[in-house]
């Protein structure tokens, strides 16, 4: 089998699924609009590239906002204990959220919920086959699991860059950086700095401290955090193990 294509991202994609609400057996379909979405990115650089991915996203847009639509009357008429019920419903000061937010926040968890989850599964698994002897350790050990896991998201990170733009001078390490300037901050670089984690290359899972920045931090820390190492916890250690014990049988 193939671990990410057969099961990290299934997986990740259908639990995302269920806690808005929306039907497991469409996945695929969710999983094609994630992908268009994500290559918004490639518009910073302009061209044809950059055109052919807005026509795209703005198609999956008017996609989304139907399928949105259809599913917002069906729980105001049958409401669920789902997240996309809890949103309808949600009231601040006598105000509710617009289908507009609401499809922002949707086409927010279809690419966070499922893209960075089924990475750090599939980073888990190749960790861990390439350190065997960290595997071996777990193995005897697994109340390491949480500091393993920790170790993979600092040394593997799911998520390698974030754009950022400051909203006022900003001075780092002696280099200022302008308002309104955009900033890739290479989130798998800060955690493999020296300065911060002695032996930054080496994969050790019972590194302690650990101040990762694998879900970024302040306002902007991962909203789906522990969602994300839930799902890979037993999953990549049990994975990692058989893929172990087939290459020693067989090789």
């Amino acid at each position: 089998m193939d671990l990410a294509a057969d099961f990290a991202v299934p997986l990740a994609m259908q639990v995302v699924a269920g806690i808005i609400g929306i039907p497991l057996a469409d996945w695929t379909r969710y999983k094609q609009w994630s992908d268009v979405i994500l290559r918004l990115s490639y518009s910073r650089s302009g061209g044809e590239e950059a055109e052919r991915a807005m026509r795209d996203f703005t198609a999956v847009t008017l996609e989304m906002d139907a399928c949105l639509a259809d599913m917002i009357e069906q729980r105001r008429n049958t409401p669920r204990d789902d997240l996309l019920t809890r949103l309808i419903e949600a009231e601040v000061d006598g105000e509710r959220l617009s289908q507009r937010e609401i499809l922002g926040f949707f086409q927010l968890l279809i690419v966070a919920g499922q893209e960075t989850a089924a990475n750090l599964i599939d980073n888990a698994v190749l960790c861990l086959l390439e350190h065997g002897d960290q595997l071996a350790r777990l193995r005897a050990a697994p109340d390491l699991l949480p500091a393993a896991i920790g170790e993979v998201l600092r040394y593997r990170s799911p998520l390698q860059w974030m754009m950022r733009t400051p909203r006022r001078d900003a001075e780092v390490h002696g280099q200022v950086i302008p308002a309104g300037q955009l900033v890739l901050a290479t989130i798998g670089s800060a955690s493999r700095d020296p300065r911060k984690f002695p032996g930054a290359d080496r994969f050790d899972i019972g590194r302690e401290p650990n101040p990762h920045v694998a879900f970024v931090h302040g306002i902007h820390f991962c909203l789906g955090a522990a969602l994300s190492r839930m799902e890979s916890k037993n999953r990549s250690l049990g994975f990692a193990g058989t893929v172990q014990e087939f290459r020693a049988r067989y090789r």
